[in-house]
This record gives C-alpha cells, sequence and structure tokens, in this order.
C-alpha cells in the first residue's frame, strides 16, 4: 500500500469544511489528528482520509466515526512502532 499527504486545502475540499471547522472535527474526535512532515507543515494520510469519507458516504454515525479514528490513530501507531523496529 502507498501511503502519501495529503495536505490541508484537499481535506477541505474532501469534507467541504472550512479550515477551522477541520481543525473542530479534530478536536472533536471526527478527523484523526494531523502528522508533521516538516518544521511548521501538517498533513493527513490518504488512506485515513479516504476510509473517513467512505464512512461519511455510507451515512456512519458520529460514535461510529469517531470509532473509526481511534481505530486509525492506532494502526497509525502501529505501523509507526513495526517500521521503527524494522530500522526504517
Amino acid at each position: 500500500m502507498t501511503i502519501t499527504i495529503q495536505r490541508l486545502p484537499k481535506i477541505q475540499t474532501a469534507f467541504g469544511l472550512s479550515r477551522s471547522s477541520v481543525y473542530r472535527h479534530i478536536a472533536e474526535g471526527l478527523l484523526p489528528k494531523p502528522i508533521h512532515i516538516g518544521a511548521r507543515a501538517v498533513g493527513f494520510p490518504s488512506h485515513e482520509v479516504e476510509a473517513i469519507v467512505q464512512a461519511r458516504i455510507s451515512g456512519a454515525s458520529e460514535s461510529t466515526i469517531r470509532q473509526l479514528v481511534i481505530d486509525l490513530t492506532t494502526q497509525r501507531t502501529t505501523l509507526l512502532s513495526n517500521n521503527l523496529l524494522k530500522g526504517c
């Protein structure tokens, strides 16, 4: 699986949200926290964004989406841990 990083403007377009609404959704647990890709730059893994878009399209409730965000964050942590242990 190729993971790409999407910057904030693409997230805004994908969800139809303003910048402040994206960050409000993050605070409410409806979007995962972005990852740092530079000293002053962040982005969102594309597979996480796609999973949440699919959940929204399928009509998932906010509580289901919050659980999805928790699961995606756990997967991200596991992926990072596995790569660090392998020396990547």
